[in-house]
């Protein structure tokens, strides 16, 4: 490390230290670089097998636009965003399975080489201490496994309270100036009947004192909303991604984390991720802490609040409760976040319920298909499996899994369906031989 005080270098001289072969961590969301991330563009040409480990790009990733035949540079990529998800389909993108709250992990016992780490952060306070604001997830984990930490600093970036997130100077190799452009938003999707529908659903399950965990799209979203008009008090939160919802119920008082036995009073989450006022709202905020995703994510560590509430996203669901959420066949589209860590959690906590909502149909090039078959489409990967489901919840209703046969599960699961594929998925179901001959 360079000691106590860290070198200032343009961003220029900052990319001009990688070589080819090396290994880059750009980190996750907010704290991705942009100064350097232009200026390894600018070279990467002249470097061959660039390799960057990132998730969720909330913006073009220059190495990548600026290597268009993909000889030069390449993404790994723990869970995608759209933007993450269009260069997977071009073969510039490879994900990473993971569960997230296990990547600490994989850094310290499994991850061979990384050369550089290149994060953004708040500039350095008076105590010599710069903050990588409202992201933590596995960042710390990243560093001690770096061979080179490049801190691009930007005012931009909010100081938080957190367990993890500051690092001193003494740790650091190299800080560049970043720029004043705001930190990327993640803008909140309205969300559509079929959301409100599944939202008031699952919102009427929630007590007064559950702890939450709030997925990304507009279902969950939907949950917080309803949630938001709802009467329900002292509620809790204990999530991976702190979101817009959640905000909407913390300035509404409804927020008050009484009931938790860990971390009681403080919403804790392991990253930010939405409107600018959120980031403000977190800014210096000791109502909210900040831990990285081993903290958030492990099941033993989410069983510990009483009433766990875990409301993800699926995609597909099979009639003996298998949910695929991250692929569409062999096109991988997302990733598994802690969808699975946040179901086991939930369901081990006392009083806890897990909830995977999905709506019954979707439509492609005109044609309307249901969401829930007799098999998932082949080359889907389940994300969570049959033997973890709890809640399934479409606009139609909502089905707990837990103790029931495979003939009772695909009979609960048809219920959720489109009433017009009701009828085709029964006769499927009996043809393969789920449903007993005692049950016809």
């Amino acid at each position: 490390m360079a000691g106590k005080h860290p070198e200032r270098i343009t961003a220029e001289a900052a990319a001009f230290l990688v070589k080819s072969g090396d290994w880059l961590d750009y980190g996750v969301t907010l704290n991705q670089p942009d100064a350097f991330d232009r200026a390894l563009g600018a070279r990467i040409t002249s470097l061959r097998g660039v390799w960057i480990r990132n998730c969720l790009s909330l913006r073009p990733r220059q190495p990548i636009e600026q290597d268009p035949d993909g000889s030069h540079a390449h993404l790994f990529n723990w869970h995608f965003s759209g933007y993450d998800r269009k260069k997977h389909d071009a073969g510039r993108c490879t994900y990473i399975p993971c569960n997230l709250g296990e990547i600490p992990g994989y850094y310290a016992r499994f991850i061979e080489r990384t050369d550089f780490a290149v994060l953004k952060a708040a500039p350095m306070d008076a105590a010599g201490f710069f903050d990588l604001g409202p992201t933590s997830l596995w960042h710390r984990a990243a560093i001690a496994h770096a061979r080179v930490l490049i801190l691009e600093v930007t005012p931009q970036m909010p100081r938080v309270f957190g367990s993890d997130n500051r690092i001193h100077a003494s740790e650091v190799d190299y800080v560049i100036e970043g720029d004043d452009t705001p930190l990327p938003v993640l803008p909140a999707a309205e969300p559509s009947e079929v959301d409100t529908a599944v939202g008031r659903l699952i919102a009427g399950e929630i007590e007064d004192g559950a702890c939450l965990q709030v997925g990304i799209g507009g279902m969950p979203s939907a949950v917080t909303s309803v949630l938001l008009r709802s009467g329900v008090r002292d509620l809790g939160v204990h999530t991976e991604m702190l979101n817009d919802g959640i905000l909407d119920l913390y300035l509404a008082g409804r927020v008050s984390g009484a009931c938790k036995a860990l971390d009681p009073g403080k919403i804790v989450y392991s990253f930010a991720l939405g409107c600018r006022i959120l980031y403000e709202t977190v800014r210096d905020n000791d109502d909210f802490l900040l831990h990285p995703v081993d903290r958030t994510n492990m099941p033993d560590i989410i069983a510990r609040n009483p009433k766990a509430v875990a409301i993800n996203n699926t995609t597909m669901i099979d009639l003996q409760g298998q949910a695929s959420s991250e692929t569409d066949g062999h096109r991988h589209i997302s990733g598994t976040g802690g969808q699975l860590q946040f179901v086991r959690g939930a369901y081990a906590s006392e009083g806890g319920k897990s909830f995977i909502c999905l709506a019954s149909t979707y439509e492609r090039k005109g044609v309307r298909k249901s969401r829930i078959a007799l098999n998932l489409t082949a080359g889907n990967i389940v994300t969570t499996p049959r033997s973890d489901q709890m809640y399934v919840v479409t606009e139609y209703g909502i089905a707990n899994l837990k103790g029931k046969s495979v003939d009772q599960r695909a009979k609960a699961i048809i219920a959720l369906a489109h009433p017009d594929f009701r009828e085709g998925l029964e006769r499927e179901v009996r043809e393969a031989g789920l449903i007993p001959r005692f049950c016809r």
